[in-house]
This record gives structure tokens, C-alpha cells and sequence, in this order.
């Protein structure tokens, strides 16, 4: 049996800069009011025409290819993980083949919104730890501010999230650098407390003449119900994963959780009893960017030197679904 390893991780993100100032003139909002409820300072919108799902995710991949020191044709697949496809089908995996023209390897696309990155790490995890593959793409990107409405009704979504990309060039470890274990989740019993209903299969036709008078063209989320289940999950799912490998709350160097709000993961991290030096959050100046997320964090830790070889690593997340997930790895 392998072991898996990050090899490189690269990242795109959309130049437009959209702070809460900038909100407060399209919402009846302030930037107080955005950050005492997130944390959000400002997020990075999309330029239409110039950026998609699919080519922002292309981007962050070959960025990490090239950090990683192969060439493209030594990448054996693709695990693509989005709630934001350029198209409804094909899905954007297939996308980013034909951006870096890579040959005709598989891709796969993870539906699983905000743990998608768990949810695909563990997938290329898996081929990688039975030999099937050696060099897998793990990417994560979104776009994520054309979904939402941006009005006063709309106002408690649309001020969270944003757009962006990171990617993942996972290989086979030949030291000690190994992900040591994914936990993965659901309770499909409260998807409907966060999710995107129109265009629905439920309907006799699913583009029906009266969808733009529907609520349902945007997403929905019982914010209450979801900070509670979150906090829970994630809580458990971390605990389970360290009894699972004999390590314990203070070994971990560094825990990224998912940047959905800024006060979910104080909540998480206070309830494992981590020192926040050891925990890293970005979503003041990214927002929740669903499965970039974490990629898009792990990322700048790397940057600013929060990470280094060796250290215990720990990737939690939660969201619609529900689905929820926790990635052990030393690095």
C-alpha cells in the first residue's frame, strides 16, 4: 500500500476586490454588520468573460504543476470538486483537460459544495494508495457571486461568499509525508435546510415559465440550524480522526477549517481546546469560497511559513448535504 503526499499546491484567484463598503451600496448592509456575523472584511468577485469555473481551476492546477517540478503529461487524473460547473453537464473536470491539454485521462467531478475538497482528497487518496495513479489533480474552484441575490432580501447569502481556485498536485510519498486519514459524513435528512432548488427535477419540465418569479432560483440556508450542525460535526469529525491515528487536540501544528464564518471557527476550535496560533482563517479577505476554501488557505499558510514539513496537518469542513468531513495528513 502507498502513502499520499501534497506535492504542490497553486491557486487562482479573481483580481476584482468587492469590500463590504462596496456591498453596503448594492444592500441595505454595513461592514459592521458583515463582520460581527462572519467575519468578512472583503471577497474577490469574478470578471465576466475572462473567468470561468473551469479555466480558474486550469490556472490554480498548472501552477501547481509546475511547482511540483513535473510536466503535464505526467498527471494521471483529475478529481474537479464544485457547487459552481460553467455548465450543467459536462462537468468542469473534463473542462481543465482540455484548458491544460492534458491526454486522455480521467476526470472526475465531486458534488459535495463545501467538503468537497475533503470529499476529493480522499478519492485521489485512494487511487493513489492502490497504485492506480501517481500524480493526481485535486482541484477546487468556484464562482460563486452571479448565484446570489444581490438585493435586501438576499442580503444574509450574498455578503458571505466569493469566487476563487486552488488545487492540490497529490504523488505517491517516499518519506514520511503521508495523509494519514479522511473521515467523511452526511445527514441527507437536512438538505433542505441549505440548498439551490430551481431548476428543479421535482418539476414535469425542469425550465418552467414562471422560474424567474420563483424563490427557488436562489439558494437557501437556515443559518441557525446550519452554524449549530456545523459546529457539532465538525467538532466530532476532528475528534474521530485524531483517536483514530493515537494523537491528541495539541498535537496538531496547523487546522484549517472550512471558511464559512469566521465565528464557526472559533466555535470548533474552542470546543477541541486548540490554541488559535495553531488554527488558520483567511475569510476576512476571501470570504467562503465553498470547496476553494481550504485549498485557498492551505495555500497562503504556505506563503506566510504557518506550515512546514512534518508538521500535523488538519482539514475540517461541513456543509450542504449535510455533508461534513475531517483530513488528517502529516506534511
Amino acid at each position: 500500500m502507498y502513502q499520499t503526499k501534497i506535492a504542490a499546491v497553486g491557486r487562482y484567484l479573481p483580481e476584482r476586490n468587492v469590500t463590504n463598503k462596496e456591498l453596503s451600496a448594492l444592500i441595505d448592509t454595513s461592514h459592521d454588520w458583515i463582520v460581527e456575523r462572519t467575519g468578512i472584511h472583503q471577497r474577490r468577485w469574478f470578471k465576466p468573460g475572462v473567468d470561468t469555473t473551469s479555466n480558474m481551476g486550469a490556472k490554480a492546477a498548472q501552477q501547481a504543476i509546475d511547482r511540483a517540478g513535473i510536466s503535464r503529461n505526467e498527471v494521471d487524473f483529475i478529481v474537479f470538486a464544485t457547487l459552481s460547473p460553467d455548465y450543467v453537464f459536462p462537468g468542469s473536470g473534463v473542462l481543465v483537460q482540455k484548458h491544460l491539454e492534458l491526454d486522455t485521462i480521467g476526470a472526475l467531478d465531486i458534488r459535495n459544495q463545501c467538503s468537497g475538497f475533503i470529499y476529493g482528497l480522499s478519492v485521489a487518496d485512494q487511487y493513489i494508495k492502490t497504485g492506480k495513479y501517481k500524480n493526481v489533480l485535486l482541484i477546487c474552484s468556484e464562482i460563486q457571486s452571479n448565484i446570489f441575490d444581490l438585493s435586501d432580501k438576499g442580503r444574509s447569502m450574498a455578503v458571505i461568499f466569493g469566487d476563487g481556485a486552488a488545487a492540490f498536485l497529490l504523488q505517491r510519498s517516499d518519506n514520511t509525508a503521508k495523509i494519514l486519514t479522511t473521515h467523511m459524513h452526511s445527514e441527507g435528512r437536512f438538505a433542505e435546510e441549505l440548498f439551490l432548488k430551481e431548476p428543479s427535477g421535482l418539476e414535469e419540465k425542469r425550465i418552467m415559465p414562471d422560474l424567474l418569479e420563483r424563490d427557488g432560483i436562489y439558494p437557501y440556508m437556515n443559518g441557525r440550524h446550519v452554524f449549530k450542525h456545523a459546529v457539532t460535526r465538525m467538532t466530532e469529525s476532528v475528534s474521530a480522526a485524531l483517536e483514530e491515528c493515537n494523537k491528541a487536540p495539541e498535537d496538531i501544528d496547523i487546522m484549517i477549517p472550512h471558511q464559512a464564518n469566521l465565528r464557526i471557527a472559533e466555535a470548533v476550535r474552542s470546543k477541541l481546546n486548540v490554541e488559535a496560533r495553531h488554527v488558520f482563517n483567511n475569510i476576512q479577505d476571501y470570504g467562503n469560497t465553498t470547496a476553494a476554501s481550504i485549498p485557498i488557505a492551505f495555500f497562503e499558510a504556505l506563503e506566510q511559513e504557518k506550515v512546514k514539513r512534518g508538521d500535523l496537518i488538519c482539514f475540517t469542513a461541513f456543509g450542504s448535504g449535510f455533508t461534513w468531513g475531517t483530513a488528517l495528513l502529516e506534511y
